[in-house]
C-alpha cells in the first residue's frame, strides 16, 4: 500500500515505534481532515499484521501484494483487522448515506475479537475512523474501557480531526501523532496522480481552496474553480459598474445543485483577495488588506448562520469588486 505524501516525520516515528519491539497500544493520529491519517493507519495496520506472521518483508511499510494478509484485508475476512466507521443509513442503497455517529453498539461488537487470542499472528489491530464520531458518552466510554484494560495484542489506531474534543482520559492513553496538512508543491504532485485529466488552472484552484487537505481538493474536483477564479479576476481587474458580474455570479452560485461550488467560493475569495494583496503596496495594500478581513468575516458569518447563498455571493464579489479602484 502507497503512503500518503507528506507527513514523513510521523511516518518514520511510527516506524521507529514498531522497529523497537515495545509498540503502544492505542494511538491517536491527529491532524485536519482529508491528509491522509486514514491511509496511513490503513498502511500501518496492513504492515503490522503482516509482520505479526514473521513474513519476510521489504523495509519501509511495503507488504507484497500476495501476501495473506492483504488479501484478507481486502476481502473483508481479516479475523484480526476490524475498522469503526459511520455505516449507512438503514434503507440507504447508495452507501452515502451515513449515520451521524459510531453507535457503542459497534464497539460493543469487538467483544467476541477480543474474547479470544489474535487467530493469525501475536497482533490485531482495531482502526475507528474517526474516533471524533463516537456517540457519547456510550460508545465513548465503551472505547476508553478497552484503551484502560487493552485486550492481549491488540493495537488501536484511532483517527481524530479534532482531538481537542475528545474525552481526556481516551487522549491521555494514546501516544499522539500530529499530521499537517500538505504544502503546495506536495498538493500538487498528489493530485496531478489522482486528478491526472486536470488542467493546470483547475489544479491551481484546488490547491488553493484545499488548505492542504487533498481529500477536501478531491470533493472540489470537477466543480469548475478555474472559472470561479476567472470570474473573480475580471471583478478585480474591471469592478462591477453595472452590477451585473455579481449578479450572473450570485445566481449561479445560489442553485442547489451549486452547493459544493458555492462552499468553494467562500473559500477561495478570501484566498484571492490575500494573494492580490500580496502584490501591492501603499494604498491599495490597504484597500486589499481591509477586504481580506471584511471576505474572511463574511464567510465565517455566512457558515455560522446559513445566510443566503446569493445574497452572500453579492456581498463578496462587492468586496472582490472593490479591488479594481
Amino acid at each position: 500500500m502507497t503512503l500518503p505524501l507528506g507527513n514523513d516525520a510521523a511516518h518514520q516515528a511510527f516506524a521507529a515505534a514498531m522497529a523497537s519491539g515495545a509498540l503502544h497500544h492505542a494511538w491517536l493520529f491527529a491532524g485536519p481532515e482529508g491528509i491522509g491519517k486514514a491511509t496511513f493507519a490503513r498502511a500501518a495496520a496492513l504492515r503490522l499484521l503482516a509482520q505479526g506472521t514473521g513474513a519476510d518483508l521489504p523495509p519501509g511499510f511495503d507488504v507484497p501484494e500476495s501476501d495473506t494478509q492483504r488479501k484478507l484485508i481486502a476481502a473483508g475476512s481479516h479475523p484480526d483487522y476490524r475498522e469503526l466507521t459511520r455505516q449507512p443509513k438503514d434503507g440507504d442503497k447508495t452507501g452515502l448515506d451515513l449515520a451521524r455517529s459510531i453507535p457503542i453498539a459497534q464497539v460493543r461488537a469487538l467483544g467476541p475479537m477480543f474474547a479470544t487470542r489474535p487467530s493469525m499472528s501475536d497482533r490485531r489491530v482495531v482502526i475507528i475512523d474517526s474516533v471524533d464520531d463516537l456517540e457519547r458518552p456510550g460508545a465513548s466510554n465503551a472505547l476508553l474501557k478497552n484503551l484502560e484494560e487493552p485486550p492481549q495484542g491488540t493495537i488501536f489506531l484511532l483517527i481524530s480531526h479534532a482531538p481537542g474534543r475528545l474525552l481526556p482520559t481516551i487522549r491521555s492513553r494514546c501516544r499522539q501523532l500530529r499530521f499537517d496538512p500538505l504544502g503546495d508543491a506536495s498538493m500538487t504532485s498528489v493530485l496531478e496522480h489522482l486528478l491526472p485529466s486536470a488542467d493546470p488552472a483547475e489544479l491551481t484552484a484546488l490547491v488553493g481552496v484545499a488548505h492542504g487537505s487533498p481529500g477536501r481538493a478531491l470533493g472540489f474536483a470537477g466543480l469548475d474553480l478555474a472559472a470561479l477564479d476567472q470570474a473573480l479576476a475580471v471583478i478585480a481587474r474591471e469592478g462591477d459598474p453595472g452590477n451585473g458580474r455579481r449578479v450572473r455570479l450570485a445566481k449561479s452560485l445560489a442553485l442547489k445543485a451549486a452547493q459544493k461550488r458555492y462552499e468553494a467560493f467562500l473559500d477561495r475569495a478570501p484566498a484571492f483577495i490575500a494573494a492580490h494583496a500580496a502584490e501591492r503596496q501603499g494604498e491599495r495594500l490597504r484597500i486589499a488588506l481591509d477586504g481580506y478581513d471584511a471576505a474572511r468575516e463574511l464567510a465565517a458569518t455566512a457558515r455560522a448562520l446559513t445566510l443566503d447563498a446569493q445574497a452572500t455571493v453579492y456581498e463578496m464579489a462587492g468586496i472582490v469588486a472593490r479591488l479594481a479602484a
